[in-house]
């Protein structure tokens, strides 16, 4: 799980991302209306968050982005912008999206996906931040300033 670029780890969020997805239409359900008007509105507001953070995640990384979580040989530690509040705001975009996406289908099959989705982000970037700490010396005090997934929460 540890050699390579980390391919394992992209592999295995796609195929948590496709079952997250899938599972409304392959699991459809039916929730009482004002619970699921309210469900529905909460996703849509999740989801446009997480798409923002994915956002303005991605434009701070720049030329470091990358789908796997080993960080380029050339690339720059980046501790600005949103990396100031979270260390790995894509997967909290990300996760964000998958709840909002949950919520928005109305699926409690997805929602339990999306909680699968935010241990596995978690187990990925403590795979990351192995590899983030060799190359980034600095990235030791980075670390135990900034919240790994929620922002000043965890």
């Amino acid at each position: 799980m540890t050699s390579g670029r980390g391919e394992f780890w992209v592999v295995l969020q796609l195929i948590l991302l496709t079952a997250l997805v899938f599972a409304p239409i392959l699991v459809p359900e039916a929730w009482s209306a004002p619970v699921a008007d309210l469900a529905q509105a909460l996703g849509l507001l999740l989801g446009a968050l997480g798409l923002l953070v994915v956002g303005i995640a991605a434009l701070y990384l720049g030329r470091n982005l990358t789908i796997f979580p080993k960080p380029k040989p050339d690339g720059f530690m980046t501790a600005r912008g949103i990396y100031r509040v979270v260390r790995h705001p894509m997967y909290c975009g990300v996760i964000l999206c998958a709840f909002g996406w949950s919520l928005w289908q109305t699926s409690l099959v997805a929602l339990a996906l999306s909680f699968a989705l935010g241990v596995f982000f978690d187990r990925k970037a403590a795979q990351e931040e192995l590899w983030l700490q060799a190359q980034y010396p600095e990235y030791a005090d980075y670390r135990r300033r900034v919240k790994k997934l929620i922002p000043f929460i965890y």
